[in-house]
C-alpha cells in the first residue's frame, strides 16, 4: 500500500501540474494593454485614470524601482463564449514569491471604482458571470514596481531599499494580459485534489482513512481524461464525493479561521507603499466577503484602517459596509502593531487608547482583544495595558520562532508584573499567514499543546507581511475542512468568537509570570540607534507638553490646550513604534524618514513647551527651573519650576598613576591613564563600586554575523571574540569636574566626557561615536563588585528581574535584553544603577573572582551595530549617548536617576515660581502623564504607579479646585465597578499594590 500511496502522489502532483491546473482557465485571448508611468511619487487616482498611456505589449520590461506605472487594458469578450465565466488574467512579471514582496497592482474600473488587487497568488478579475458574449471591457491597472528586497537567498547588501538610491532600471516583464474562460467545475476538482492530497500526506500510513483516500483519488485520476480535462472534470469529481462528505471525529481538533494579512505598516517597503497595500488588500477582501457568505475578515491597526479612510475613500466605502455587515472586524484595538519591548509605559498605553477610540469612534465596536501576531516578544508590564484598556485577551505567533525552548502552552494565562492576567493564545498552527494547506492543519492539531483539556485553537488565514489577504482558494479547501474524516475542522469565526469558546473550556488554564521572551531578533533592541533615540525623546517631549500644556491651560486663560496638535503627534509617534520601525529592521528609506520625522516632531513640542513656560512664568527676571520629572529636583517640586541651588563643589586631580581623581565629598571616581574608571567608591556607604581588577566605562567591540536576519539577529557566539578599545587618544580634565576621553579605532571615533557633579552620587557619562564600522557591535562594560544572582530592567509601569545567571537553557537564552531607563543591580542593602537616554539592549553576567572568591557582575550597554542588511548603512554617522553610574543607589533611586537623565531642566526668566498641577507625597508613586482630556472637556487627568515594587499610600493633592474624582480606564471612562475615591480639599488618598497603574480624573469647580 506504501507503494500505492507513493505512485499515486506522483501521479497527483503531475497530473494537476501539467493538465488539470492549465484547464481552469482553457481559452483565452490577449488584452490590449497602454501605460502610463506616473513621474515620482504616486498621484491620485483620477490623475492616474485621466493620463493618456502608450501602447505596451506582453513581454516588455517595465518599473523602476519604487515607481508607478498606470495600465490600461481593453478587449472584447468573444461572441463564443457566451454563457460562460468570464475572468481577466493580469500577471504583471510575477514570481512565486509570496504576495507583497514584489510588483503589486490595484485593479479599477473607468469610474475609479476598485475592483481588487494582485499579487502573485491573485492575478484574476471577474469580467462576466455569465458572459453575453461581445462585452467591452476596459480595466485600468494601478501598478506598484516595488523591488525585491528579501528572496530568503543569502542577505547581501542592496541599494534597492532607498529610493534615493535604487536607481531606474525596469524591474519587471509584463507576462501575461488576456481575457479567459474560468471553468468553476475544474477549479473546483483542483481544491479537491489538492485537499486530499494534503490530508493523505498527514495521515498515519497505516491509517483506513488513508487507503480509502488513495484509493478515491486514483479513482477520480482514472476518470479525468487528459486529452479533455474539462468535459470529464464533473466524473473525477464524483469520484471523490465519498471521502469528502465523510465527517470528522466527534474529538477533532477545532480550528477557528479568521481571515487576515498581516500588513507590516512598513519593513521592505515606506510608509507611503504601505498606504496602497492595505488599499489593495482590503478591496479583495472586501469582494471576498460579497462571494463567500461564511468568511470573515480581521484587520488590526487602527493607522491602517485611518489610511483607508483618509486616502481611498472609495475602499473605505466598501469596508464601513462590511463592517456594518459584521464580516470586516476591527481587531487587536492599537495604533499599531507594535513592539511591546522598547515603548515606554505612556506609549504603550496609547497604543490602545488611540486604537481603540478610533475603532468606538467610526464603528462602536469594543475590542476585548489585544492582536500581536508579529511582535518580538512581550514585556511584563503589558498584561495591566491590556487590562486598563478594558481588554482581556491576547493573541501572538511569534514566540514560536524561538530557537532554544519550545513554549510549554498554546492557551494560557500570562501573569504581569503587578498580578494582571491575561488570558492569551499562541496559534499551534505556528504561522500568521495559513493558507489551508492540509500539512498546517495537520500540524495546528498535532503541535497543540493543551490538548486533552482544550481541543480551540485560532488559525490566521490569508497572505500577509506584504499584504495580500485570504484567497479563493484558501476559503474553497476550508469548506471541504469543515467536517472532514481525518482533519481538524474549520470555522470562519471572529476572534472574540474563538477567545470565548476558548475561554469557557478552558476555566483553569495555567500560568506563565513575566515577560513572554522572544528567544530570537535580540538586535532589534540595537539597531538604527538614531530610530531609538527619536522615539525615546519624543515619548519625553510629549510628557513634558502635555505636562506644561495643561499646567498652563488651568492656570492662564490666554493660553490654550493644543488637543489637536498633541492628538496628531502621538498618532506619529506611536506609527514609528510599529515592530520593524523602531526595531530598526526596516529597509533605509524608512529609517531615513523616521529621523526626520523625529526631527519635526521635537521642533514642534519644543514649541509647545516653550510657549507654554512662558505662559507660566510670565513677566520678569527671575531665573527659573521648570522640572517635568516625578520628582523635586535641586529644591524644585515635580511638575513646577523654581530656582535651584547646588549645594558643593567637585575636586578634581591628578591621579599619581596616570588619569584623574575626581571627589564631590559623595563619591569619589578615579579615572586612569586609558580614560577608564577603575574606582567608583562610595563615600557615604564606605563601598567599591567597581570590581577588584576591573576598569568601568569600557568600550568593547565584538565581530557581528549572524546565521541569519543581520538588523534583527545577534547570536550568542558574537562573544567568542572581543576587542577591549583601551588606548585612548587624549585624557584631559575639562570644565565642572569632568575629564574628556578621545579614542579611535578602525575608521571610527568615540568620544567621552566624564563628569561628576556637584551634590549628585553618580558619575555622568556623555559619549559621542563617529560610527563608520561594518558588521560590528559596540558595547560598554561595567564589571561591578556585587553579588547578586538577579537584576532589575526597568519596564512600562515598573521594572522585572531577570536572573544573572544561567541555571536553566532559558535563562541562558536571554543573552541580550531590553530595559527602559534603567539597569539595577543589588546586594541587600547596597545597590548601582546603570540609566541611560536612548539605550535599550544590555547584557549582565557574573563570575566569580580566583584571586578572592568575589563575584563579579559584568553589565554591559548595547551601543551600536553595523549590519548591511536591510540597509546596508545602518548607524553610520555620528551619535550621542547619555549614561549615569549611581553607586549606592536603592530601585527608587535607579528610578529618579533615570527619569533625571531623559528630563533636562528647562531654563528661563520669569516673574514667579510655578506651582505643580498636582504633587503626590510618596515617592514610591510616580506620575506618568498630567494632561486634559481628550473629549475637550477640560477635565485634569493624572496617571500614576507604584513603581517601587512595594505596597504604597500616598495623597495626591491638586493645585486647582476639583469639584469631583473617579477613577477611569486609559481612555478617561469611568470604571463601572471601581467607587470614586474621596476628594477631600482638593486631596486623595490612595493605595496602590506593587506596581498597581491608577488613572484618575478631576473635574474642575
Amino acid at each position: 500500500m506504501h507503494d500505492d500511496r507513493t505512485l499515486v502522489e506522483a501521479r497527483l502532483k503531475r497530473v494537476l501540474d501539467e493538465r488539470i491546473r492549465p484547464a481552469v482557465h482553457p481559452a483565452s485571448v490577449p488584452l490590449d494593454v497602454a501605460v502610463w508611468n506616473a513621474p515620482g511619487e504616486p498621484v491620485p487616482v483620477a490623475e492616474g485614470l485621466a493620463a493618456e498611456p502608450v501602447a505596451t505589449r506582453v513581454g516588455e520590461r517595465w518599473g523602476a524601482p519604487w515607481g508607478t506605472s498606470w495600465f490600461r487594458v481593453t478587449g472584447t469578450v468573444p461572441k463564443e463564449w457566451a454563457g460562460k465565466t468570464v475572468e481577466a488574467i493580469l500577471d504583471l512579471g510575477f514570481d512565486e514569491n509570496m504576495p507583497g514582496f514584489q510588483c503589486e497592482g490595484l485593479v479599477y474600473r473607468p469610474d475609479g471604482t476598485p475592483v481588487k488587487g494582485l499579487n502573485p497568488r491573485n492575478q484574476w478579475v471577474r469580467v462576466a458571470a455569465p458572459a453575453e458574449g461581445g462585452e467591452e471591457v476596459r480595466l485600468h491597472i494601478e501598478a506598484a514596481s516595488n523591488p525585491v528586497i528579501l528572496d530568503y537567498h543569502p542577505f547581501l547588501p542592496t541599494r534597492l531599499g532607498d529610493k534615493e538610491t535604487a536607481g531606474s532600471e525596469p524591474q519587471y516583464t509584463l507576462e501575461r494580459m488576456d481575457l479567459a474562460v474560468f471553468d468553476e467545475t475544474v477549479w473546483q476538482l483542483v481544491i479537491d485534489l489538492e485537499v486530499l492530497g494534503e490530508l493523505m500526506q498527514e495521515l498515519p500510513e497505516d491509517s483506513g482513512r488513508r487507503y480509502a483516500i488513495v484509493r478515491a483519488v486514483g479513482r477520480a485520476l482514472d476518470a479525468v481524461d487528459l486529452q479533455d480535462v474539462n468535459g470529464s472534470a464533473a466524473a473525477a469529481r464524483a469520484a471523490l464525493e465519498d471521502v469528502l462528505s465523510t465527517p470528522a471525529e466527534p474529538s477533532a481538533h477545532r480550528i477557528s479561521a479568521v481571515g487576515h494579512a498581516h500588513i507590516d505598516s512598513a519593513w521592505l517597503w515606506p510608509l507611503r507603499e504601505t498606504v496602497r497595500k492595505v488599499a489593495r488588500t482590503t478591496s479583495n477582501m472586501t469582494a471576498l466577503i460579497e462571494d463567500e457568505p461564511d468568511f470573515v475578515f480581521a484587520m488590526s491597526q487602527a493607522q491602517q484602517w485611518a489610511w483607508i479612510k483618509e486616502h481611498r475613500p472609495e475602499v473605505w466605502a466598501k469596508v464601513k459596509k462590511a463592517v456594518a455587515d459584521g464580516r470586516f472586524v476591527p481587531a487587536g484595538g492599537m495604533w499599531v502593531e507594535s513592539d511591546t519591548n522598547m515603548p515606554g509605559s505612556e506609549a504603550m498605553a496609547r497604543q490602545f487608547v488611540h486604537g481603540k477610540r478610533f475603532f468606538l469612534d467610526e464603528f462602536g465596536v469594543e475590542n476585548d482583544e489585544a492582536w500581536l501576531p508579529d511582535t518580538f516578544g512581550f514585556a511584563a508590564g503589558l498584561p495591566q495595558i491590556i487590562k486598563a484598556a478594558g481588554s482581556k485577551w491576547l493573541l501572538t505567533q511569534k514566540i514560536s520562532w524561538s530557537q532554544t525552548n519550545r513554549f510549554p502552552h498554546h492557551t494560557f494565562n500570562w501573569e504581569g508584573i503587578d498580578g494582571t492576567r491575561i488570558f492569551t493564545h499562541f496559534p499551534p498552527v505556528d504561522t500568521y499567514n495559513c493558507s489551508m494547506k492540509g500539512s498546517e492543519i495537520a500540524h495546528a492539531a498535532k503541535n497543540f499543546k493543551d490538548k486533552g483539556v482544550a481541543r480551540h485553537s485560532l488559525a490566521p488565514t490569508g497572505w500577509g507581511d506584504g499584504g495580500g489577504g485570504t484567497t479563493r482558494e484558501m476559503i474553497a479547501k476550508a469548506a471541504r475542512m469543515r467536517d472532514l474524516e481525518g482533519s481538524a475542522t474549520v470555522r470562519w469565526e471572529t476572534p472574540a468568537e474563538f477567545f470565548e469558546k476558548a475561554e469557557a473550556e478552558y476555566p483553569n488554564a495555567p500560568v506563565w509570570v513575566g515577560e513572554l521572551y522572544l528567544e530570537l531578533h535580540r538586535a532589534t533592541l540595537t539597531s538604527q540607534a538614531g530610530t531609538k533615540q527619536g522615539n525615546r525623546r519624543s515619548e519625553h517631549l510629549l510628557r513634558e507638553a502635555e505636562l506644561w500644556a495643561a499646567t498652563a491651560a488651568v492656570r492662564c486663560e490666554e493660553f490654550s490646550y493644543p488637543y489637536e496638535q498633541l492628538d496628531r503627534i502621538w498618532k506619529t509617534v506611536l506609527l514609528h513604534q510599529f515592530h520593524d520601525i523602531l526595531p530598526g529592521s526596516s529597509i533605509a528609506w524608512v529609517h531615513r524618514e523616521a529621523r526626520a520625522t523625529y526631527a519635526a516632531l521635537a521642533q514642534e513640542l519644543t514649541g509647545i513647551i516653550d510657549g507654554a513656560q512662558r505662559a507660566l512664568a510670565g513677566e520678569g527676571t527671575t531665573e527659573l527651573v521648570f522640572n517635568a520629572t516625578p520628582h523635586s529636583r535641586g529644591g524644585v517640586p515635580a511638575g513646577g519650576a523654581g530656582r535651584v541651588t547646588v549645594d558643593g563643589r567637585t575636586a578634581i586631580a591628578s591621579r599619581a598613576q596616570g588619569g584623574f581623581v575626581l571627589d564631590n565629598g559623595l563619591l569619589r571616581v578615579e579615572i586612569d591613564g586609558r580614560g577608564l574608571v577603575v574606582s567608583a567608591y562610595d563615600l557615604v556607604a564606605d563601598r567599591e563600586t567597581v570590581a577588584p581588577g576591573g576598569a568601568a566605562n569600557l568600550p568593547q567591540i565584538h565581530a557581528d554575523f549572524p546565521n541569519m536576519w543581520d538588523a534583527w539577529d545577534v547570536d550568542e557566539f558574537y562573544r567568542n571574540t572581543v576587542t577591549d578599545l583601551t588606548d585612548a587618544d587624549e585624557v584631559v580634565a575639562g570644565e565642572g569636574g569632568s575629564v574628556r576621553v578621545v579614542r579611535t579605532f578602525g575608521d571610527s571615533r568615540l568620544t567621552q566626557v566624564l563628569t561628576l557633579a556637584p551634590g549628585g552620587r553618580r558619575l555622568d557619562i556623555d559619549t559621542e561615536v563617529d560610527w563608520h564600522e561594518t558588521e560590528k557591535f559596540l558595547k560598554l562594560a561595567f564589571p561591578l563588585d556585587i553579588h547578586a544572582e538577579r537584576y532589575a530592567s526597568e519596564t512600562q509601569y515598573g521594572h522585572f528581574y531577570r536572573a544573572t545567571h544561567t541555571n536553566t537553557s532559558w535563562e541562558a537564552a536571554k543573552f541580550e535584553a531590553c530595559n527602559h531607563r534603567f539597569v539595577h543591580v543589588e546586594e541587600p542593602g547596597w545597590g548601582v544603577a546603570l540609566v541611560n537616554d536612548s539605550t535599550y539592549g544590555h547584557d549582565v553576567t557574573r563570575t566569580v573572582r580566583a584571586e578572592d572568591a568575589g563575584t563579579t557582575t559584568t553589565v554591559r550597554v548595547s551601543l551600536l551595530r553595523a549590519p548591511r542588511f536591510p540597509d546596508p548603512e545602518t548607524d553610520q554617522g555620528v551619535h550621542r549617548f547619555r549614561h549615569a553610574l549611581a553607586p549606592g543607589a536603592a530601585i527608587g533611586d535607579a528610578v529618579r536617576e533615570g527619569y533625571r537623565v531623559n528630563l533636562p531642566e528647562r531654563c528661563l526668566t520669569g516673574g514667579s515660581e510655578v506651582a505643580p498641577l498636582v504633587t503626590v507625597d510618596n515617592d514610591a508613586v510616580v506620575v506618568t502623564a498630567v494632561k486634559l482630556a481628550d473629549d475637550g472637556s477640560g477635565d485634569v487627568v493624572v496617571r500614576f504607579h507604584e513603581a517601587h515594587g512595594g505596597r504604597a499610600r500616598a495623597t495626591l493633592t491638586t493645585g486647582f479646585t476639583a469639584a469631583s474624582v473617579s477613577v477611569t480606564d486609559l481612555l478617561e471612562r469611568p470604571l463601572a465597578d471601581t467607587a470614586a475615591p474621596e476628594l477631600s480639599g482638593g486631596a486623595v488618598a490612595v493605595r496602590l499594590r506593587p506596581f498597581e497603574l491608577v488613572t484618575l480624573r478631576f473635574s474642575r469647580g
